[in-house]
C-alpha cells in the first residue's frame, strides 16, 4: 500500500472512531455544551487533538505505555468530571476549559494507541509519521463535524430560557452519569 493510500485509509478510521466512539462522543459533548461560540469550540477540540496527539504518538512508538485497565478507567472518569464540572459552575463557559480538554486529551490518545496498536501501527518497519497524521486530522475532522452539527441545534435551543436552565443540567447529568457508569464498569467488571 502507498504513502497515499495508507494516509487516506487512517484519516478515515480517525472519523470512524470518533463518529463510533460512544465514550469519545459523550467527553466532546460534555466539553462543548456550555459553549457560546465557534472560537471556543474550536479552541476546545483543538486542544483535545493536539493532547491525543501527543500521547498518541509516545505510544505509537513505545516511549510510552499505559494498559487499557488504566487508560479505559480514566476515559469514563473524565467524561464523568466534565459532566459535573458543567452541574457545578453552572457558568457559560467553565474557565480552563481547554485546559481540561488537553489533560484529558492525554488520555485519550492513549485509548486511540490502542486501537492503532491494534491495526499493527509502526510493525513491520511502517513509517508512523503518514498514520498518525492521518488518523489525527481525521479524529480533527470527526469532532468538528459533530460539532459543526450539533451545536447551532443546542444554540437554537438556548435562546428558550427552559432550556438554558434545565436542558444544559439535564444533559451534563446524562454525561455525568454516563461516565461514571463507565467507569464502575471499566474498574469493577473489567
Amino acid at each position: 500500500m502507498n504513502q497515499h493510500s495508507i494516509f487516506w485509509s487512517f484519516l478515515r478510521l480517525g472519523i470512524e472512531h470518533i463518529w463510533t466512539g460512544y465514550d469519545h462522543l459523550f467527553f466532546l459533548a460534555g466539553l462543548l455544551i456550555v459553549c457560546t461560540n465557534l472560537r471556543a469550540v474550536i479552541g476546545i477540540v483543538t486542544s483535545f487533538t493536539v493532547a491525543h496527539a501527543i500521547t498518541l504518538a509516545l505510544a505509537a512508538t513505545d516511549t510510552v505505555h499505559l494498559p487499557g485497565r488504566v487508560v479505559d478507567p480514566l476515559i469514563a472518569a473524565s467524561i464523568m468530571f466534565v459532566g459535573l464540572e458543567n452541574l457545578y459552575r453552572r457558568d457559560a463557559e467553565p474557565k480552563g476549559r481547554r485546559i481540561v480538554a488537553f489533560i484529558f486529551g492525554l488520555v485519550h490518545g492513549f485509548g486511540f494507541a490502542d486501537v492503532l496498536r491494534g491495526l499493527g501501527l509502526g510493525t513491520h518497519g511502517n513509517s508512523l509519521a503518514v498514520p498518525l497524521f492521518g488518523f489525527n486530522l481525521g479524529v480533527e475532522l470527526g469532532q468538528l463535524a459533530v460539532a459543526i452539527v450539533v451545536l447551532p441545534i443546542i444554540w437554537q435551543l438556548r435562546k428558550y430560557p427552559g432550556f438554558s436552565r434545565r436542558g444544559i443540567t439535564v444533559i451534563s447529568g446524562a454525561v455525568a452519569a454516563t461516565g461514571f457508569y463507565w467507569l464502575i464498569k471499566r474498574t469493577v467488571f473489567y
